[in-house]
Order: structure tokens, then sequence, then C-alpha cells
């Protein structure tokens, strides 16, 4: 019997996946998307030796309050940094971090590790000065889930540590964290992540992975996301995983179960055109694949909206969509005036608010449908 090659045993690497959020995560300042205020104000305290003894990083999920953190604490340690400030990436600080042995970043999930015997045993552990690099730096993720008997606890070294300690904290919720330890760091708020910036980070991936990705596919993921790279990322393997090597927008709107734009211009037209046995038939067609009203009534108000900022090139920039449904936006509102835009909004912004009171939620919906319809008949006979 004749045995298998060695590798068809034995090398099962060749089975591993490792998620875009971890394999592509930012390992230098550069890299980090949509943060460039706070990168630059890090890089320059670095390159004047004016580093704060403490940091509060706030900010939504997946902005990258923790990976600057982890940047910021390989920098400061590495031992032949760049001209440009960036970590070597060579030296023994910098291959410690990269391998995760680095005795000196400590990270403590506050989560989980939020009493106060948590807490002295981290001061326990600030005694001890860094063996490799010039800092220990501590990094604490949701520090706002501290008890307030942790938070005094932790109060005085925080305010006076050694020397060689930087504390980090991370939260996604300030405004739980006690007044006298905010006072006590320098406090950077990362934004939200433009869709722009994700689009841009994500097509240079899909380049990577040798994947063909729509524009307009990636701005649907973009904007789910709400701002944060990690689900935008997470997201993507998503679809990466149903789509194969190819990702179309059909793709993203059928695995993330959103109504698609379509739907949405055609509805206007039928507006426009009072043609309500359409509309109702089209909202049922809707309904049949398992969207909720309030879904629909949300998103056409959405729609509604991006057709008045379509009126004006002022304006236009704040439409969230890639160039092709952009066009059709634009196409679409040089059809329509604005007091017919404004009066629709208000139709539709009334059933959406009391959506959740309504007993009957189909007929408040068709109500609305009905309504929209019969502004283009009221249009007519107002022009006569």
């Amino acid at each position: 019997m004749a045995l298998l090659p060695p590798f068809t045993i034995f090398d099962y690497r060749m089975a591993e996946f490792i998620v875009s959020a971890r394999k592509y995560r930012p390992a230098t300042f550069d890299t980090v998307v949509g943060q460039q205020a706070i990168v630059t104000t890090l890089k320059n305290a670095i390159a004047k030796g004016q580093l704060a003894h403490a940091y509060l990083f706030c900010g939504s999920r997946g902005v990258g309050k923790t990976t600057t953190a982890r940047i910021l604490a390989k920098t400061i340690n590495c031992q032949n940094p760049a001209p440009d400030g960036e970590a070597c990436g060579h030296c023994e600080s910098c291959r410690a971090f990269d391998e995760g042995r680095s005795f000196n970043i400590h990270e403590l999930d506050a989560a989980s590790n939020n009493s106060v015997d948590d807490i002295r045993s981290l001061i326990e552990q600030v005694r001890i000065p860094p063996q490799i690099g010039k800092y220990c730096v501590y990094i604490i993720d949701e520090v706002h889930m501290l008890s307030t008997a942790a938070f005094n606890a932790f109060l005085k070294t925080l305010e006076e540590p050694p020397s060689y300690a930087i504390f980090i904290l991370a939260t996604t919720e300030k405004q739980k964290i006690l007044p006298t330890i905010i006072s006590r760091c320098q406090v950077f708020d990362f934004n939200r992540i433009g869709v722009e910036d994700i689009v841009a980070h994500l097509q240079g991936i899909a380049a990577k992975e040798g994947i063909k990705a729509d524009a307009d596919a990636l701005n649907v993921i973009a904007v789910k996301s709400d701002g944060g790279m990690r689900d935008a990322l997470s997201t993507f393997d998503h679809i990466a995983s149903f789509a194969g090597d190819e990702i179309t927008y059909k793709d993203v709107i059928d695995n993330l179960n959103i109504l698609d734009y379509d739907y949405f211009f055609r509805f206007v037209d039928m507006f426009r055109s009072g043609d309500v046995q359409s509309a109702l038939l089209l909202y049922d067609e809707i309904l049949s694949k398992g969207f909720d009203g309030q879904n629909f009534v949300s998103g056409l108000l959405s729609h509604l909206r991006d057709l008045l900022v379509s009126k004006d090139g002022k304006t236009a920039p704040l439409l969230q969509v890639g160039a092709n449904i952009r066009k059709r936006y634009m196409e679409q509102s040089s059809e329509c005036d604005i007091r017919s835009i404004f009066a629709a909004m208000d139709i539709v912004n009334a059933v959406d608010i009391g959506y959740k009171q309504s007993r009957n939620k189909r007929l408040s919906v068709e109500l609305m449908l009905i309504r929209l319809c019969q502004m283009a008949e009221q249009k007519k006979i107002s022009s006569q």
C-alpha cells in the first residue's frame, strides 16, 4: 500500500483561515484608517519626546482605538525608529511585540477584570520596570466597565505612575468614566470612519486577496458598517465566502437582506405617475420577501432625503452611494421639484414615527403609498 505524500498528512496550515480584521490589522500609524488627526498628534508627541503618562481613547466600536494603542506601545519601545517616526519592525522589541511575547506591553480587558483585586494586581505589576525598551505600556480595554471602587483604587497610580509606565485606556462609553479619571488623561475622540475611507480600504484588501469587487457592493458594505472598520471587514468576509472571487452588488443585497435601491427608485416613479395599483403590488412583493414594514418606511424616507440633497451640487457630496447609483439619484432628482419631495418626506416621516403604535401596520403603510400617489393627481388639478 502506497504511503500518502507527507504534506497531505501534516501540513494543516493550508486549511487555516484568518479573518480580514486580524489579517489586515494596521501595524503602523500610516496604515490606520480614518484617524489622521489623532495619528499625527501621537507621532509628533513621540518625535518631540512629549509623551503623556495616561491616554484615554474614546469612540464607537471598530474605529481603531485598541489598534492605535498597540501601535503607540510598539513605536515608543522601538530601539531603531524609522525617520518618519514609525517602528522599524526589526529590532528585538518590535519582534517581541509582533510575536506576542513582549513583556513591556500588557493588555487588560476591564469587562471581565473589573474588581478592586484586579486593579491591585495591576498596580503591583506596574512596579516592575521594563527589561527591554523604555516603557511599560498598560492597555485597558472597555475601561468604563471598572467598578467605582476599582476606579478609586486606580486613581493614585494613574495620577503619579513610575516614569517608565504609560497607561492607555480605551472605551466606547466615555460618559461612564469618573471625571477624576478623565482629568488625569489626554483624551482622544476617535471619529467614525467615513464611507469613502472604508471603501478604499476594502478595495485594497480585495486586490490583495484576488477578489474582483464591485464598487457599489463595497459601498453598501461600508454604509451598513456604520463607521466601524471591524464590522465592514467581517461583512466583507461573509460576502466573500458566498461570492468567491467576484463580489457583486446583488450578492451584497441578497446576503445582508437589504432592500435594493431599485425598489425606491421605482416607487418614486409610481408616485410621480399616480400609479396606486403598482405601488401596492410592489409593497406586497417586498413583504413577501420577508422585509419589515418599518424597514421599508425608513428606507423610503432616506431615499427621499437623498433625492433632496441631490438637487444641489453643494449638498450632493452628502450622498453615500456608489457612482452608478449616484447617477440615478441625479437623474431622478432632476425630475422632481423640491416642494413635492418635502411634502412626501412629511407624509413618510409621520408614518415612520407612528408605525409602532399602529394596530394595522400594513394598512398604515398602504395608506401612505396611496397618499403619495395622490400627490401627482392633486398637482395636476392645481396646475389647471
